[in-house]
């Protein structure tokens, strides 16, 4: 069953509520592991898996630990703790977020300091003058922080000065420096990878199955640079196609312990911001060697399928090929195909069309979840500044993508999972999803049933088929937003494992990455497993579990900096528009305020709730997720329709203030105390 419980998973050793802990004065003294968040005060407070409250530790006991590391807490709960929040004392940061920083140089005679643009950076960085490399007093630097030193500032050197960049490329390195990513590859990682030939070697070629005669294709976004995938297709006798999902060979390349692998595991993902990509590998790598370009030999990982337009697979086989792909298509010409264009292998691109579309049909019945969400891209010009916003869609083109892709991650995975190794199964980097947490599941149906919706919680398949039916039920209904995105929250997220529990959104027991190892390092990791498995060298990667953790934590710091950017972004269109009126929908509830989404432009600001003080005192309802007038019981929630005003576009904290410009219509105003009386009474 998808999403299966694992029994040997633990509860967190280091959980407070362990009996397992040393005594030292009456107080139980716990060693705990977690990421650590630092305000712009230098208060701190650490998130530990499977303890409820976070742990604050104060400045003074933060040895050196920045916001976004994960580190090593010595914690004491005293007997008469209660209520109170557990402190801690940061023993040593496990891993570091962040090693660059960008920021403006103060030089003195024999010495300089970085003054970090990021002000959550609680900390100057110390320059020794022999590593200034010509940095003047005033200038814009990226620093890579050499030494972290207890009681003292960290010792750094200047990387690299920035000349003359706009303040868009600022703002960008910005983000990728906050989120942990270096800018630059190193001297040793461009020299390692030039050095690598373009010339295919000939004794490797006969090694390989030949594809360079079958009709082969890409499917990318228009403005792709690196195509790490790419189909093939060939008619059978019987009715079947053998139909091919072509991956780049990445680790033909790319070998253990080498500079570029050891680059490339601590980027772990390449980075997509508006404006530019950030890779996982140097460009001789991504965009020549390995990206599978149109009438170019590559080498290429595969997985081949006997497989027929009801998508039934008969066979399989997985191994190294060769390839020469016949034609690059964007996603938009596939499409016009799709939709009945005449165009280049049109029958070929009609039956890759009709076996998705029963592979699709099949997850879904077999428990898959049909979340769908939609994605915003901004049209720049060129000097990168917005003037449009275009919402993607999702169109069968990109389903086809997307399940030859999924199809290939699946039997890969499968094909893996029955290995064994001294009679255990082999570790590998599963993709893993687990069923939703039970309390987040059980809040989240009693608020649907507000809305006529049943959630069942009986097993895990009624869960997906009731959340299925929901979401086809609630399209083009008042309430879809805030289902849909109650939902999305509501779900687990997935991660990277050696432990296989299933992926439980997706509906499958056993799934891994596999089709995209130019922009992610897991994938080259199930490479290297896949190669040994199919040649009998079995021999397990020593630290997969920790390297999948790196991989997992690389790749939300990923998705924090795209979500920065995309902020950013944002704000520089929304400029613009200060002063100029919008309908927009409530996007999501806090204390605080509330998010509005604008309908025309899908961009987010915030409406404070210190704004809304002339019509009512609000507080915020946790299981309505709304925020009610204790007076008036004006109610805001999410998918509420509002009409505001753009009050400030701030670059700097890349944030939209709103204001409310009419008085929302209410159906309902019913007192937030007449209801807490009511609820009293019953």
């Amino acid at each position: 069953m998808a999403g299966r419980k694992n029994k040997n998973n633990k509860a967190n050793q280091g959980n407070p509520n362990n009996r397992n802990y040393a005594r030292n004065g009456g107080a139980k003294v716990i060693t705990l592991s977690g990421v650590i968040d630092v305000s712009k005060g230098g208060m701190a407070f650490v998130s530990v898996e499977g303890v409820e409250r976070d742990i604050i530790v104060y400045p003074e006991n933060l040895n050196t630990a920045l916001k976004g590391d994960i580190v090593r807490i010595e914690v004491s709960i005293k007997k008469n703790q209660g209520s109170r929040r557990v402190e801690g004392i940061v023993k040593e940061v496990l891993v570091r977020k962040q090693s660059e920083f960008v920021g403006r140089l103060e030089v003195k005679s024999n010495y300089a300091f970085l003054i970090p643009d990021n002000d959550k950076v609680p900390v100057d960085i110390f320059i020794p003058s022999d590593k200034l490399n010509g940095g003047q007093d005033g200038d814009k630097a990226v620093v890579k922080v050499i030494e972290w030193r207890k009681q003292k500032n960290p010792l750094g050197e200047v990387l690299r000065i920035i000349t003359n960049e706009s303040v868009n490329e600022q703002a960008m390195q910005n983000i990728l420096s906050e989120s942990g990513f270096p800018l630059h590859f190193s001297d040793e990682v461009m020299e390692e990878a030039a050095r690598i030939s373009d010339i295919l070697d000939a004794k490797e070629i006969t090694k390989r199955e030949d594809f360079r005669a079958t009709l082969t294709f890409t499917i990318d976004p228009v403005d792709a640079k690196d195509f790490d995938d790419a189909i093939s297709i060939k008619a059978l006798d019987n009715g079947y196609y053998e139909v091919g999902v072509h991956i780049a060979d990445v680790s033909h390349y790319v070998h253990p312990d080498t500079e570029l692998d050891k680059e490339a595991f601590n980027r772990s993902t390449s980075v997509y911001l508006p404006d530019r990509v950030l890779p996982m590998l140097p460009e001789h790598l991504s965009n020549q060697l390995c990206s599978l370009r149109p009438n170019e030999e590559k080498f290429t990982f595969s997985a081949i399928f006997n497989i027929n337009t009801k998508g039934h697979a008969k066979d399989y086989r997985l191994g190294k090929t060769m390839i020469k792909s016949d034609r690059r298509y964007s996603y938009e010409e596939a499409q016009e195909i799709i939709e009945g264009k005449s165009g280049d292998y049109e029958t070929e691109i009609r039956i890759l069309d009709s076996i998705s579309k029963a592979l699709r049909k099949q997850r879904f019945d077999n428990g898959a979840i049909n979340f769908s969400s939609s994605e915003v891209r901004f049209k720049l010009d060129e000097n990168a500044v917005p003037i449009g916003i275009v919402v993607k869609e999702s169109k069968d083109a990109h389903k086809l993508i997307e399940e030859l892709m999924l199809l290939a991650n699946r039997y890969v995975a499968t094909h893996v999972s029955q290995v064994m190794y001294k009679d255990k199964p082999l570790p590998f980097p599963y993709r893993i999803h687990d069923q939703p947490n039970e309390e987040k599941l059980s809040s989240f149906a009693s608020f649907a049933a507000k809305f006529g919706y049943k959630i069942s919680l009986n097993s895990p398949e009624s869960i997906a088929t009731s959340f299925n039916e929901m979401l086809r039920n609630v399209q083009g209904k008042p309430e879809q937003h805030v289902l849909e995105t109650l939902g999305i929250r509501t779900m687990s997220k997935a991660i990277y494992t050696t432990e296989n529990i299933g992926h439980y959104g997706l509906g499958f027991d056993d799934y891994c990455h596999f089709t995209s190892p130019i922009r992610r390092y897991p994938d080259v990791l199930v490479h290297r497993i896949l190669f040994d498995v199919l040649n009998k060298k079995i021999q397990p990667i020593k630290g997969l579990e920790e390297m999948c953790k790196h991989c997992s934590i690389q790749e939300r710091n990923a998705m924090d900096a795209e979500r920065s950017a995309t902020k950013y972004k944002q704000v520089e269109f929304m400029q613009q528009f200060v002063g100029d009126v919008f309908e927009g929908v409530v996007s999501g509830v806090a204390a605080f305020g509330v998010f509005v989404e604008t309908i025309e432009h899908k961009c987010e600001g915030v409406l404070p709730a210190n704004d809304l003080l002339d019509i009512d005192r609000f507080e915020f309802s946790e299981e309505e997720y709304a925020l009610v007038g204790r007076s008036t019981g004006i109610r805001f929630t999410i998918g509420d329709k509002l009409k505001i005003k753009v009050v400030r576009a701030d670059l700097g904290k890349r944030q939209i203030d709103f204001s409310l410009a009419e008085m929302p219509e209410q159906k309902e105003r019913k007192s937030l105390s007449k209801g807490r009386a009511a609820k009293k009474k019953n």
